[in-house]
């Protein structure tokens, strides 16, 4: 049913100076008001709703179709409404916490804009914090039929992670196990961006003044990473290349 990741919704209190330092930290432009165009999907500023708190507000999905696609979200327990989005027929999922959208996959997307030396180039994962690890395999396995890659507990970092596989990115559903389980909502929560060039993504940024750990080892094998700190970018932003040694050709 569901091919790809279209795009994130990303509520910020002034979408226009969220794109401002988004504008910085991707080192791409903006392609049409405050959305941004990537290899791989779209992030869009949109305006937090009153009383809301800025974050991901909501992920929609590219289907194949449409109608079927309504139809199989409604045999499996979901209550899809219609909706709008930019002039494109789309549903609305209301689930567990989480808003999820779902439109027809366009005839070809957008490519993205040329950006500076070390330009993130795309989305790696999302990150959704949930407080039912078997209820969110339910729904995004079960109901929304992404491939579920892996599933382990890491007692020493006190995380269950789940991977779902979706498009050329992964949808990473992170448990808290000292939490323990509940009927707690769910959340959008964090986001993993891909750059071809890491070191030179981390310098970028390091002039432009932004707030970075170190590069260190990612927890993926053959990955480095670098975390990207601030209220300017509403989230938690990971930053991920892969290591110079992985590469054809290195030594």
């Amino acid at each position: 049913m569901i091919l790809a990741l279209d795009h994130l919704s990303l509520a910020a209190t002034d979408p226009a100076a969220a794109a401002a330092v988004y504008r910085g930290f991707l080192g791409v432009g903006p392609h049409a008001g405050n959305r941004f165009q990537l290899a791989n999907m779209v992030i869009a500023l949109v305006p937090a709703a009153d009383g809301t708190a800025p974050g991901l507000a909501a992920a929609c999905f590219a289907v194949a179709d449409l109608d079927r696609a309504t139809a199989l979200l409604r045999r499996r327990g979901l209550s899809p409404a219609e909706d709008n989005l930019d002039g494109r027929p789309a549903v609305t999922v209301e689930i567990q916490g989480l808003t999820l959208r779902f439109l027809a996959h366009g005839n070809a997307r957008e490519p993205a804009p040329p950006g500076k030396a070390g330009a993130v180039t795309g989305l790696d994962h999302v990150v959704v914090r949930t407080a039912n690890p078997d209820r969110a395999i339910a729904l995004f396995a079960g109901r929304l039929g992404l491939d579920l890659r892996l599933d382990r507990t890491f007692a020493d970092w006190g995380t269950r992670l789940l991977f779902f596989r979706c498009g050329d990115l992964v949808i990473e559903v992170a448990h808290d196990l000292k939490a323990g389980t509940s009927d707690n909502p769910d959340s959008l929560w964090g986001l993993s961006w891909r750059t071809d060039d890491l070191q030179a993504a981390h310098a970028r940024l390091a002039r432009d003044g932004t707030n970075l750990s170190a590069i260190r080892t990612g927890r993926r094998p053959g990955t480095r990473v670098f975390t990207a700190r601030g209220p300017g970018l509403i989230v938690p932003s990971l930053v991920l290349g892969i290591d110079p040694k992985e590469k054809p050709g290195a030594a």
